[in-house]
């Protein structure tokens, strides 16, 4: 049986010291390099007509115009070599990530992003599936640090109890996969 999904695994925030070792890490470094030969790089970067952002009713290139505003570097499909390091990793941290988000039990397929100078992510909320039964079953999202910029590029969380984040508390549904009074996200930045 599916464990039931409960606010406080969307909301909450961790980390996993040593996720990846410093070789493991340099490893990743190298296939990713490989990838993003300078021939490569724009079809993943300027070029890229994509992203692994959405938002509904809405065109891919205005999600992106949206979450990405200066661009980035994106593959959404990795190398087998980088998945497989990553997925390793995961398993490894799985009992530690289990004590805040029980209901994790597998990872989706990794994702690479790089951002240069003057490219951000926008701050947003990212939310979880609507239909927490299916494929991907998404709660939390995982990043993971290759190489730290010289300049800039700090990592942080924002955090809100703002009403205006939420648009749904569900009603007790037992086959939904959610806990009693779950609230979803809004589907928009």
């Amino acid at each position: 049986m599916i464990p039931k999904i409960h606010i406080a695994e969307t909301v909450s925030t961790g980390s996993i010291e040593n996720f990846l070792n410093p070789e493991e890490r340099n490893q990743l470094a190298t296939v990713m390099r490989t990838v993003l030969t300078s021939d490569e790089r724009g079809r993943f970067g300027e070029q890229r007509t994509h992203s692994i952002h959405e938002i509904p009713g809405h065109s891919p290139q205005q999600a992106m115009a949206v979450y990405e505003p200066a661009g980035r570097v994106e593959i959404p499909k990795i190398p087998s070599e980088a998945e497989d390091l990553l997925q390793a990793a995961f398993d490894r941290a799985r009992p530690a990530l289990s004590r805040v988000m029980p209901s994790i039990t597998t990872c989706r397929p990794w994702t690479y992003v790089e951002y240069g100078p003057d490219q951000h992510i926008a701050s947003h909320l990212d939310g979880i599936a609507p239909d927490p039964l299916a494929w991907p079953r998404q709660i939390a999202g995982i990043s993971v640090v290759i190489s730290e910029a010289e300049a800039g590029g700090a990592f942080y969380v924002e955090s809100s109890s703002s009403n205006r984040l939420w648009n749904t508390r569900l009603e007790r549904d037992p086959g939904s996969g959610y806990a009693d009074g779950m609230w979803l996200a809004h589907d928009r930045p």
